[in-house]
């Protein structure tokens, strides 16, 4: 396995059980509501949603769908796709606030797999202004990454002004990265 990152290697490192793409919805379930970062409502599953003051918002969502796309893939009882989100309009979004949200979620050797991963692509192009988006008063900037364990998509919204209010992130099965490409391509 050469260092691969796999819940058996985490349980038999005393760590708690996982719950990344790949995974069983029963582990999911089972992962988030033991995760100390997460910290789910006593009614949350898959789903955390936090209001942290007005303006500061925090999503959590493991999903059976492939990144990006709207029907759930065959096997319905395996995660394909963990995203997170954070809006807050009192301090702003930035790439290392979003990378330092996945290392506290998800810990060490996931957050070691996503710094070491292969950038695929970034968007809006070197030398373009802007990626299209259906809010003309914002501009998005995110990249792709393919790491030796899973796939990474970063997007970070920012306003005309060039202030970021909103950032999100997914970890996702590297099978579907071909079809997130597409979607992001122009």
């Amino acid at each position: 396995m050469g260092g691969a990152l796999t819940c058996a290697t985490f349980i038999f490192a005393a760590l708690p059980a996982c719950a990344i793409p790949g995974q069983t919805v029963t582990l999911a379930e089972s992962w988030i509501r033991n995760n100390p970062t997460l910290k789910p409502a006593p009614n949350e599953r898959l789903t955390i949603n936090r209001l942290a003051a007005p303006g500061q918002r925090f999503t959590f969502q493991a999903s059976v769908f492939a990144v990006g796309e709207a029907a759930p893939a065959q096997n319905r009882l395996q995660i394909r796709t963990e995203r997170f989100s954070l809006v807050d309009y009192a301090n702003p979004i930035t790439p290392d606030r979003l990378d330092e949200s996945l290392r506290a979620i998800y810990g060490q050797a996931l957050f070691n797999d996503y710094r070491q991963a292969e950038v695929l692509m970034r968007y809006p192009p070197r030398g373009a202004r802007t990626t299209p988006t259906d809010n003309p008063n914002l501009v998005l900037r995110g990249e792709v990454r393919e790491g030796e364990q899973f796939a990474y998509w970063q997007e970070i919204a920012y306003d005309r002004a060039g202030n970021a209010y909103l950032g999100r992130m997914a970890v996702f099965l590297k099978a579907d990265l071909p079809a997130l490409q597409a979607q992001l391509s122009p």
